[in-house]
């Protein structure tokens, strides 16, 4: 079996579901259940002998043991992260727990674990960390895409605080010879995505009336990855790629903000008409820019396709088109996310129960 870090979020959530598609083999998702993480999104497969939900958190020292020697998985897929840059801005602290101190206990008992297992299971044994292409900093216009050597320039406490987790998994390859695999995905989309991301939050907001701000000039530039694609990437990296090394996974497509928010105005006027018949457009407004806002990103996903033979395979129109339409089918999903009815009901309902 394998085991999931964070596999109630957005990325994660999308993993399981693929993995569970595609694979036999059951799959334990370890999640915290913080203010993103949504056991909802894993309805389709709760009742599924193969997969097993523990609720915690991977800066838990003593959980983590305890259920990597009960399970004894052949692998490790760490999605578990805060993500969100406003957050990060408003509020760092969380960001350096999570992303450093909780990732270095979360190796840290992975190491322990692997160095107790039998030889061959140690040579088959891997931990693919999911990591972020803001690492690489900012790009100008006019410069080569983030390859896996570009150096490191994180520009916000998220992309420091992922940074640091990197080097960490590094370095425990190095010292120790865990064997480690690192990815680097630019900006995802797609069904399950928390609204309070770019995409979603155009969406939603377009849907109940609201504006929709953009930040600055709205000429900030993202390379966009279909969430299904990139759960395609990283299985393929588990499965074949070597240890030690990094990958970069990125859609080849690059959109400035200001495209991204046009598009989705157009998708919702032909899926979802105004009554008045006006263009959702007309709910774009201009903010002040966020502090330290990058730039442009772009990822040389040249290294996975040319080793391990992936390609992203859905376009942007159509991803993005299945998207819109994922949020227009599932109002009641968004309703409970924005509501917190949600988190008050795990809670409730996890109170009494008692720690796996």
């Amino acid at each position: 079996m394998i085991l999931v870090t964070g596999g109630a979020g957005f990325i994660g959530s999308n993993f399981i579901l693929a993995w569970l598609r595609d694979h036999d083999e059951p799959v334990i998702n370890l999640d915290k259940l913080t203010y993103a993480g949504n056991l909802e999104n894993l309805v389709a497969v709760c009742e599924d002998p193969r997969y097993r939900f523990v609720l915690g958190g991977i800066g838990d020292s003593e959980l983590v043991a305890r259920l990597l020697e009960a399970t004894k998985p052949r692998a490790v897929v760490n999605f578990a992260a805060e993500s969100h840059v406003d957050r990060s801005i408003r509020g760092p602290a969380n960001f350096i727990q999570t992303n450093i101190s909780d990732t270095f206990n979360l190796i840290e008992g992975v190491r322990k674990h692997w160095e107790s297992l039998p030889e061959q299971a140690r040579l088959d044994f891997r931990f693919l960390h999911v990591s972020t292409d803001e690492v690489f900093g900012s790009l100008s216009d006019a410069a080569p895409a983030f390859t896996e050597t570009h150096p490191y320039q994180p520009n916000s406490p998220y992309s420091a605080s992922k940074a640091s987790s990197d080097h960490l998994v590094r370095a425990y390859h190095h010292t120790y010879g865990l064997p480690t695999l690192t990815t680097h995905c630019s900006n995802n989309y797609g069904p399950y995505h928390f609204p309070e991301k770019l995409i979603p939050l155009m969406i939603v907001n377009a849907l109940q009336g609201r504006p929709l701000p953009i930040y600055g000039d709205g000429k900030q530039v993202r390379d966009w990855l279909y969430v299904r694609d990139h759960c395609s990437a990283i299985m393929t990296v588990l499965s074949r790629g070597k240890p030690g090394e990094t990958y970069n996974i990125g859609g080849n497509c690059e959109r400035t903000n200001h495209e991204i928010v046009v598009e989705i105005c157009a998708l919702l006027d032909q899926e979802r008409p105004k009554p008045d018949g006006r263009p959702y457009a007309e709910q774009i407004i201009y903010v002040t820019d966020r502090a330290g806002h990058d730039r442009r990103y772009a990822i040389d996903a040249t290294k996975i396709r040319r080793e391990l033979g992936w390609v992203p395979e859905t376009s942007f129109d159509r991803g993005l088109s299945e998207t819109v339409r994922w949020y227009l089918e599932h109002p009641e999903w968004v309703s409970r996310v924005q509501s917190g009815a949600y988190r008050e009901w795990i809670n409730l309902h996890y109170q009494k129960l008692e720690r796996q």
